[in-house]
Protein backbone atom coordinates (compact mmCIF):
# COMPACT_ATOMS: atom_id res chain seq x y z
CA UNK A 1 0.00 0.00 0.00
CA UNK A 2 2.88 2.68 0.36
CA UNK A 3 3.56 2.27 -3.12
CA UNK A 4 0.10 3.97 -4.00
CA UNK A 5 0.87 6.93 -1.37
CA UNK A 6 3.98 8.06 -2.05
CA UNK A 7 4.65 11.50 -2.93
CA UNK A 8 6.01 12.14 -6.57
CA UNK A 9 8.10 15.08 -7.03
CA UNK A 10 7.64 18.24 -8.70
CA UNK A 11 8.27 17.54 -12.23
CA UNK A 12 7.61 13.98 -11.77
CA UNK A 13 4.94 12.47 -14.47
CA UNK A 14 2.66 9.80 -13.36
CA UNK A 15 3.79 6.56 -14.84
CA UNK A 16 1.77 5.28 -17.76
CA UNK A 17 1.56 1.76 -19.04
CA UNK A 18 3.22 1.46 -22.37
CA UNK A 19 0.74 -0.98 -23.46
CA UNK A 20 -1.17 0.35 -26.61
CA UNK A 21 -4.82 1.00 -25.66
CA UNK A 22 -4.29 0.11 -22.14
CA UNK A 23 -2.96 3.33 -20.57
CA UNK A 24 -4.55 3.08 -17.29
CA UNK A 25 -4.56 -0.39 -16.61
CA UNK A 26 -2.26 -1.62 -13.89
CA UNK A 27 0.72 -4.64 -14.94
CA UNK A 28 -1.26 -7.13 -12.73
CA UNK A 29 -4.37 -6.62 -15.23
CA UNK A 30 -3.26 -8.64 -18.42
CA UNK A 31 -5.82 -9.52 -20.90
CA UNK A 32 -7.12 -12.50 -21.50
CA UNK A 33 -6.55 -13.54 -24.57
CA UNK A 34 -9.13 -16.66 -26.04
CA UNK A 35 -6.11 -19.15 -26.47
CA UNK A 36 -5.76 -18.60 -22.62
CA UNK A 37 -9.74 -19.51 -22.10
CA UNK A 38 -9.34 -22.73 -24.47
CA UNK A 39 -5.86 -24.08 -22.68
CA UNK A 40 -7.09 -23.47 -19.06
CA UNK A 41 -7.69 -27.37 -17.19
CA UNK A 42 -8.70 -27.78 -13.69
CA UNK A 43 -7.45 -30.48 -11.31
CA UNK A 44 -9.91 -33.23 -11.00
CA UNK A 45 -11.55 -33.69 -7.35
CA UNK A 46 -10.46 -36.99 -5.49
CA UNK A 47 -12.57 -39.58 -5.23
CA UNK A 48 -15.83 -39.21 -2.81
CA UNK A 49 -15.23 -35.67 -3.02
CA UNK A 50 -17.50 -32.66 -5.14
CA UNK A 51 -16.77 -31.66 -8.05
CA UNK A 52 -17.70 -29.61 -10.89
CA UNK A 53 -18.47 -32.22 -14.21
CA UNK A 54 -15.53 -31.50 -16.59
CA UNK A 55 -17.53 -31.78 -19.33
CA UNK A 56 -19.37 -28.49 -18.78
CA UNK A 57 -16.76 -26.85 -17.57
CA UNK A 58 -15.28 -27.53 -21.13
CA UNK A 59 -18.40 -26.43 -23.04
CA UNK A 60 -18.61 -23.35 -20.69
CA UNK A 61 -15.11 -22.01 -21.44
CA UNK A 62 -15.18 -22.82 -24.72
CA UNK A 63 -18.43 -20.43 -24.83
CA UNK A 64 -16.08 -17.93 -23.08
CA UNK A 65 -13.45 -17.94 -25.62
CA UNK A 66 -15.48 -17.83 -28.33
CA UNK A 67 -17.01 -14.76 -27.22
CA UNK A 68 -13.84 -13.07 -26.54
CA UNK A 69 -12.63 -13.84 -29.76
CA UNK A 70 -15.93 -11.94 -31.13
CA UNK A 71 -14.66 -8.97 -29.04
CA UNK A 72 -10.78 -8.86 -30.22
CA UNK A 73 -12.06 -9.22 -33.89
CA UNK A 74 -14.61 -6.67 -33.03
CA UNK A 75 -11.45 -4.49 -31.41
CA UNK A 76 -9.47 -5.09 -34.36
CA UNK A 77 -12.11 -3.66 -36.78
CA UNK A 78 -13.18 -1.00 -34.54
CA UNK A 79 -9.07 0.17 -34.55
CA UNK A 80 -8.67 -0.49 -38.29
CA UNK A 81 -11.91 2.08 -38.77
CA UNK A 82 -10.71 4.34 -36.35
CA UNK A 83 -7.29 4.82 -37.97
CA UNK A 84 -9.19 5.50 -41.49
CA UNK A 85 -11.46 7.90 -40.31
CA UNK A 86 -8.17 9.40 -38.24
CA UNK A 87 -6.28 9.50 -41.65
CA UNK A 88 -9.02 10.63 -43.99
CA UNK A 89 -9.68 14.11 -41.24
CA UNK A 90 -5.93 14.40 -41.30
CA UNK A 91 -6.06 14.74 -44.92
CA UNK A 92 -9.15 17.04 -45.15
CA UNK A 93 -7.93 19.50 -42.44
CA UNK A 94 -4.20 19.48 -44.63
CA UNK A 95 -6.29 20.02 -47.59
CA UNK A 96 -8.47 22.67 -45.29
CA UNK A 97 -5.12 24.57 -44.62
CA UNK A 98 -3.73 24.65 -48.10
CA UNK A 99 -7.13 25.94 -49.75
CA UNK A 100 -7.01 28.99 -46.74
CA UNK A 101 -3.08 29.78 -47.17
CA UNK A 102 -3.99 30.22 -51.34
CA UNK A 103 -7.09 32.26 -50.53
CA UNK A 104 -4.62 34.64 -48.53
CA UNK A 105 -2.20 35.33 -51.47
Amino acid sequence: MRVLFRRRGRNQRPERASRPGGNYRSSSCVPLLPWQVRQRRFRLTGFGRRGLDPDEVRLFLDRVAGDLDALHRALRESRLETARIKDALRRWQSEQARRANAGRR
